[in-house]
């Protein structure tokens, strides 16, 4: 139990800072997907095919791996008020311009460009976490933080679904308009967000001086019973532990079902037949309400047991046979079947990001989440393309829906294999080179930490 002061603290960081990330969430992610509402006008109207529209929804992703990590360093310098503005700016602009998107060399320049812009925020806010609060909320806010991309694909379906029968108004698609306004949208929530937005516990004025101070020397605290080390962490030692590559691997398949799902839920609901752009919208967001009560849920309990490996095996496999029983039934009963699916991919997210985080060292937190971030985002990548080759070769998904299957029930038996974060068994930092009679330095208040305590929490 914390001191009242320290509550109290989390009590208004969960009133002011967690939803602000959440409604970030919701702009970043329904930017990122509302390619999938625009697939049949945009390829129509831009000469794409379905391998050309895969291939241009994933090299997203490649920007956003490529860049992730210079992205989180340079946050680290600006400090995240000023780079988080940036990131959200920079990021409605280039989804505005997709609007202006006409011949395939341009789809895949701004969706390049989407990635660049994007790169950075999503490890940004998982790093802001472990700054402001302690370990035994962060599962939660994680958990709420990440319902914004939930809530994101329940609202883009009947948003941009009304966008698209925009069609024609002032001699311009449904595309362009959706485009246009979602992007505008993540424009102006970036100045909202350097207004209402602190870089540190230190420059927040709506704690108490009480509340600070309690709130550092909690962070402090638990930072100083885990194993501690100076300055730098090599990049080559986190991809030497086998661990690392565990949690890229999982991470990994867990983008490349969920992003499949993603992207291509809205052609598959099409495949109902006789349904308006709006309608479909409507259907997609089925399973994604049915998602974020899943996320929701699962973010509870693995924070009351502590147990998180057994729940993210369980979601995994939830979301392999939601994959896998939607190949075998009617499109209408294959759409519940893609709400289990959603049901279990979705939440294994913040399931997963709590586990890492006990594992890894304080100083080799920044680094470690943005490289398991950006590789295994390349989910995003390899999921839209390959579902675009099969149903180019195909004329059908049900071969990429199969796919999925595997690559859940994989990601499952490979949790068994994951460990928490022993005190034997973190990646540490590299001491920096001092001589032997130098005092030890100080540990920043509010500086970087890392959730969990040892294998109780993974």
């Amino acid at each position: 139990m914390h001191p009242p002061a320290v509550q109290s603290a989390i009590r208004k960081i969960f009133r002011r800072v967690v939803p602000l990330f959440f409604v970030m969430f919701v702009a970043n992610y329904m930017d990122r997907v509302n390619l999938g509402f625009a697939q049949d006008e945009l390829r129509a109207d831009v000469g794409l095919s379905a391998a050309a529209f895969g291939l241009g929804a994933g090299i997203f992703f490649i920007a956003y791996a490529i860049f992730e990590v210079p992205s989180n360093m340079l946050m680290e310098r600006f400090g995240a008020k000023v780079w988080l503005t940036r990131i959200m700016i920079t990021w409605g602009i280039v989804a505005t311009a997709m609007a202006f998107v006409n011949s395939v060399e341009t789809f895949y320049a701004l969706r390049f460009l989407l990635g660049v812009a994007e790169a950075g925020f999503f490890p940004a806010v998982i790093y802001y976490f472990s700054r402001w609060l302690p370990d035994s909320h962060r599962g939660r806010a994680t958990s709420i933080f990440l319902m914004g991309s939930g809530t994101a694909t329940v609202i883009v379906g009947p948003i941009s679904g009304a966008l698209l029968e925009m069609h024609g108004v002032w001699g311009h698609s449904g595309w362009q308009w959706m485009f246009f306004i979602e992007g505008i949208f993540s424009v102006v929530l970036g100045f909202v967000v350097y207004r209402f937005l602190d870089s540190g516990i230190e420059s927040a004025t709506w704690l108490t001086e009480e509340e600070k101070r309690e709130l550092v020397a909690t962070i402090d605290a638990e930072q100083d019973a885990r194993p501690t080390a100076d300055t730098r962490v090599s990049r080559w030692k986190l991809l030497a532990d086998p661990q690392m590559l565990l949690f890229l691997w999982i991470y990994f398949a867990i983008n490349v079902a969920l992003y499949a799902v993603t992207f291509w839920l809205p052609s598959i609901v099409d495949d109902i037949g006789g349904l308006s752009s709006f309608q479909v919208g409507l259907l997609t967001s089925v399973p994604w309400l049915c998602a974020i009560a899943a996320v929701f849920v699962s973010g509870r309990l693995s924070d009351r047991i502590g147990k998180r490996r057994p729940i993210l095996m369980a979601l995994l496999v939830l979301g392999g046979c939601g994959t896998l029983l939607a190949v075998f039934v009617s499109p209408w009963a294959g759409l519940g079947a893609l709400c289990l699916a959603a049901m279990g991919f979705k939440p294994a997210s913040p399931i997963f990001w709590t586990i890492p985080q006990s594992y890894l060292d304080a100083r080799a937190a920044a680094p470690g989440i943005a490289l398991i971030n950006s590789i295994g985002n390349l989910g995003g990548f390899v999921a839209p393309t390959a579902f675009g080759l099969i149903e180019d070769a195909t004329g059908s998904t049900k071969g990429g829906l199969v796919g999925l299957t595997v690559v859940g029930f994989l990601a499952a038996l490979s949790v068994l294999f994951v460990r928490g974060g022993g005190r034997n068994d973190r990646i540490r930092s590299r001491p920096a080179k001092a001589p032997a009679a130098a005092p030890a330095p100080k540990a920043t208040p509010g500086a970087a930490r890392t959730a969990g305590h040892g294998p109780a929490t993974a």
